[in-house]
């Protein structure tokens, strides 16, 4: 066991600290670490948001949910980063159910608009052929960028944003791709697919034309966000905020309301579970779930470590086990504890870092969800490439992560600790390859 977490368990036992009210708060105030202190003096400045939900199951197991909230601002806008590919994975495996078409379908994306790329192999994939399975795969495990445009492109702008909302998440919006300089008009673009019936690609199974959105885009639930006091674009320096008018959005709550859906699908009600049916139009009216396949396969990938991998394989020196996970074990490159497995989704762009979770410890009977995004900016510029992540923001994202845990371990028991390990053992079994 690492020898810290043999510590940690020592001076967490039960009879350590009085339950909280409100621990989330209480636990923030009486940590000494300086980040924590730094950013407790001015959370605003940092415009940090964190949600903590506790999980507690009775006696047959069912789980049920108790939330805290620290300084969460529904109106306060956070630039969402890659977190939005989440929303997209789900939305994407969604749509393969209702054509009837396979994860592993071989697929070839065309162009039909200014912008628009080609795919016509995929060299991560079995056999070299592209598809949705994969590119949920590379979203998931490291947080690939063009994967999530083709995810985008798939299920298009216009239905993407529809789904969402009957998800119950009436805030969220994705209306762009990343990193390519996606706007409009092109964002309301997304590209022609065809889908083979094998991998000899000769036989076409369906084809998806190009889109085109011509509704109106989500409304923001605020005023035009601004953020900074500058910004770079190319070699010019615009002493003024950026807009993020025409950007993404989604909403801490909304991040983890989407995240508890599909961890715990059974404990959502039915309308706001994800919704497909093979064979009518009006399938995002009925409701029914996803299947019990896909909800198994984007947990796996949540918390599977990019080396554990096959297809896509990725080096253990580049991806170590705390890639892309920055709650509890943020930072340097470490292995995750014994027993620990983190099933997230994080974002890091325009001096934004966030981190959407549910940490579990089947040894020690933990789970909680814990969501916080924290703005690492000291100099309020943007687009520069100098940001706190490293000195600020991992290091309180890792603290924050540690906090809970540490709290969390307060609250176990030996009960706890089999249903625990039982749900979640269960979970791995079912998980796809």
């Amino acid at each position: 066991m690492n020898r810290f977490f043999a510590l940690l368990l020592l001076l967490s036992a039960p009879t350590a600290q009085a339950q909280l009210a409100n621990p989330l708060k209480q636990l923030l105030r009486r940590d000494t670490t300086a980040v924590v202190r730094q950013v407790r003096r001015d959370p605003a400045a940092y415009r940090l948001q964190i949600i903590y939900t506790q999980i507690r199951r009775d006696e047959q197991g069912k789980p049920t949910f108790k939330s805290h909230a620290y300084r969460l601002r529904p109106d306060e806008y956070f630039y969402p980063a890659s977190t939005v590919k989440l929303p997209a994975a789900a939305a994407a495996l969604q749509k393969l159910r209702r054509l009837q078409l396979g994860r592993e379908t071989p697929l070839r994306i065309d162009s039909a608009f200014a912008g628009q790329t080609r795919v016509l192999v995929d060299s991560t994939a079995p056999g070299r052929r592209p598809s949705i399975g994969q590119y949920v795969r590379k979203v998931l495990l490291v947080s690939d960028n063009d994967a999530f445009n083709r995810l985008y492109e798939f299920v298009g702008q216009a239905e993407l944003n529809h789904d969402l909302r009957l998800w119950g998440l009436g805030h969220t919006r994705i209306i762009h791709r990343l990193s390519v300089g996606d706007k409009e008009p092109g964002s309301r673009h997304t590209n022609p697919f065809v889908f083979f019936a094998d991998s000899t690609t000769t036989a076409v199974r369906y084809q998806q034309p190009a889109a085109f959105n011509e509704a109106p885009l989500p409304v923001l639930p605020m005023a035009p966000p601004k953020v900074g006091r500058a910004y770079l674009s190319g070699e010019q320096r615009i002493e003024q905020p950026l807009d993020f008018g025409d950007k993404n959005y989604f909403p801490l709550a909304e991040q983890q309301q989407l995240l508890r859906d599909l961890l715990f699908p059974a404990t959502t009600t039915e309308a706001l579970r994800f919704s497909v049916a093979a064979d009518s139009v009006e399938w995002a009216k009925k409701r029914p779930d996803l299947a019990a396949a896909d909800y198994a396969f984007l947990r796996k990938y949540l918390s599977l470590p990019p080396r554990l991998s096959r297809f896509p394989r990725y080096d253990a020196q580049h991806y170590p086990d705390n890639y892309a996970k920055f709650l509890l074990v943020g930072g340097p490159p470490a292995a995750l504890p014994e027993g620990v497995r983190i099933y997230n989704k994080i974002g890091q762009a325009y001096g934004f870092l966030l981190d959407n979770a549910c940490i579990v410890d089947s040894l020690r009977g933990v789970e909680f969800m814990l969501s916080a995004v924290i703005y690492c900016n000291q100099d309020e510029v943007l687009n520069d490439d100098k940001y706190d992540y490293d000195t600020v923001g991992l290091p309180f994202l890792r603290r924050l992560g540690l906090l809970v845990y540490q709290y969390e371990l307060t609250r176990t028991d030996e009960r706890r600790r089999q249903q625990v390990r039982a749900y979640w053992s269960a979970q791995q079994e079912r998980a796809a390859p």
